[in-house]
């Protein structure tokens, strides 16, 4: 059946920014904020995956559906699986990850991507990137992907790399990743019972182990840059960027 669903993995124990998902922007919590965007890409139903049920308290007060999940998960893909396998198995073929930590992802961003990811046939796993500015280039927060050519407005290109930090930037086929993943349902399935990459681990990127496994990782061009949320600083960016 060819359905989509976009599951949003948040939990409260982040290294860098516990609780994160409930900082408050505005009033609102941004796991809500981040439900709210995805639901008006109209691509399928929105739920939040989680082990937490402070969090699924919070989505569900605002209107929207949580699942909870198992604590013990190495990377948000295993949380997205167990809600798609546990919920949603044959009636959906294609499964978008959204990161709780982007409150201002781009509706026709996630939109586009469905699109290319139906119109390709793909069975495997599409993701987005939009321009790198100057000051991205050393902030390891800012993950960057290579791709095989230049991106255009139609392009779904094969991406050669991920990574965080580079000394060489002659090679100008270098984007900024936005952290929003389709995947087909065969290829998350895949990707679950493969153990975590040497690469996945030392990068803190966990689309390595697609990577690392010659798992094909197809990339949209979006204009979007949307501001994730890593550290409070982040936060406070965000706040005076949405006035």
């Amino acid at each position: 059946m060819k359905n989509t669903v976009i599951i949003i993995p948040a939990r409260l124990a982040a290294k860098r920014f516990p609780g994160k998902p409930l900082a408050k922007i505005k009033g609102l919590p941004m796991v809500v904020h981040t439900v709210n965007r995805a639901k008006k890409s109209m691509v399928g139903e929105v739920v939040v995956a989680t082990p937490d049920n402070e969090i699924a308290e919070v989505v569900e007060k605002n209107g929207s559906r949580a699942i909870l999940t198992q604590h013990d998960h190495l990377s948000g893909s295993d949380r997205v699986y167990e809600v798609y396998q546990k919920n949603f198995g044959n009636n959906v073929d294609i499964i978008f990850n959204v990161q709780a930590d982007n409150p201002l992802c781009d509706p026709n961003s996630i939109s586009k991507l469905e699109k290319h990811m139906r119109k390709n046939n793909c069975s495997s796993v599409g993701t987005l990137a939009s321009s790198l500015n100057q000051d991205e280039i050393n902030n390891e927060n800012a993950v960057k992907v290579e791709v095989t050519e230049y991106l255009k407005e139609d392009s779904f290109l094969k991406a050669k790399d991920f990574f965080r930090i580079r000394k060489n930037f002659k090679n100008q086929k270098i984007y900024h990743h936005i952290g929003i993943y389709a995947y087909n349902k065969e290829i998350l399935k895949e990707y679950v019972n493969l153990k975590r990459t040497t690469l996945e681990v030392e990068r803190k990127l966990e689309q390595m182990r697609f990577i690392q496994n010659n798992i094909e990782i197809l990339v949209a061009y979006c204009h979007s840059n949307a501001l994730s949320v890593d550290t409070r600083e982040d936060l406070n960016r965000l706040e005076k960027e949405m006035g």
